[in-house]
């Protein structure tokens, strides 16, 4: 019930402004959002990148309505990679983009137009020496999402996907996209979807979890593994030595954060640590789908709100 709430404010005007008018919202999100500049972003790269992790960056925005927002968001992912490659970050730095962001909400081809700004930010991407990945957002952009991917790979075979494992379909998925050279990063999922399309139950969404995560390291495509479970994580390590697979050959994907130490115990294990950054000021929608995806954010949030100084 906690998680359907959060997950409804997420969409709610009026509990967006009560949560950014509230003075003690700030340090909270800080723990979560790189900050609202692109320079707060190159900073937080350079510290999660001295330390061994690597970087994937999502300048947050979504759903946008309006075609020169979407322009806008181009923007600043084409300034955002070119200090990537000013700063000597782009080759352990990518960058992750929401369709929404750059057009694919917007009520008139806004296929055509997400698919036209994606190429714009491949292009650039590619230019300085990195990769992007494809965010995944709610089912009904799924197919829509999928389709983008499998045209931009036409020019950019190493365009990542995001595939959700609470979806039902999503076991499919992982088999269609786990071919060589394909980048998939397996998440679990953080939008409240109805049930004819979505596992509802913590258990079911593990188990469909381990499926498709042995689907993507059976196959030939590159796994990411987006999850701060220690029980997925485990198994992941399992499935990926029982597939043959060394360090290097898949990785781990954790959102800045959330459990720090791990990602350094992993970075130090030898593995590819790889850390969600997001920054910018469209920080609400992100940050309360994180309160909802694990209880311990929601008391660290409250700790934060009932403690002064």
């Amino acid at each position: 019930m906690l998680r359907s709430s959060l997950l409804f404010a997420s969409r709610s005007p009026a509990a967006r402004t009560l949560v950014e008018t509230t003075p003690l919202t700030k340090p909270v999100v800080d723990r979560f959002v790189a900050g609202s500049a692109v320079d707060d972003a190159i900073r937080i790269t350079r510290e999660l990148v001295d330390s061994g992790r690597y970087v994937t960056l999502d300048h947050l925005g979504e759903d946008t309505v309006q075609t020169t927002d979407a322009d806008a968001t181009v923007e600043a992912y084409l300034r955002l990679l070119g200090l990537l490659q000013e700063t000597g970050l782009s080759e352990r730095a990518e960058v992750s983009v929401k369709l929404s962001a750059v057009g694919q909400s917007l009520p008139k081809n806004g296929h055509r137009i997400a698919l036209e700004n994606a190429h714009k930010i491949c292009s650039a991407a590619g230019v300085v020496g990195t990769t992007v990945t494809l965010d995944m957002e709610d089912h009904t952009t799924t197919d829509s999402t999928l389709d983008i991917l499998a045209e931009l790979r036409l020019d950019f075979p190493w365009v990542g996907a995001v595939l959700q494992a609470y979806l039902k379909r999503t076991e499919g998925d992982c088999r269609d996209l786990a071919t060589a050279g394909s980048r998939v990063r397996l998440c679990k999922g953080a939008y409240k979807e109805p049930e004819s399309v979505a596992y509802q139950d913590k258990h079911e969404v593990d188990l469909s979890y381990v499926r498709c995560l042995k689907a993507l390291m059976n196959g030939s495509g590159y796994p990411m593994v987006a999850s701060h479970d220690p029980r997925l994580i485990e198994i992941a390590g399992d499935l990926a030595a029982s597939a043959g697979r060394r360090p290097g050959e898949f990785e781990y994907q954790m959102l800045y954060g959330i459990r720090p130490t791990e990602q350094l115990r992993l970075s130090g294990e030898g593995h590819r640590m790889r850390v969600y950054v997001p920054y910018g000021d469209e920080w609400y929608g992100y940050f309360m789908r994180r309160l909802a995806e694990r209880p311990a954010n929601i008391a660290f949030f409250l700790r934060s709100l009932l403690t002064r100084g």
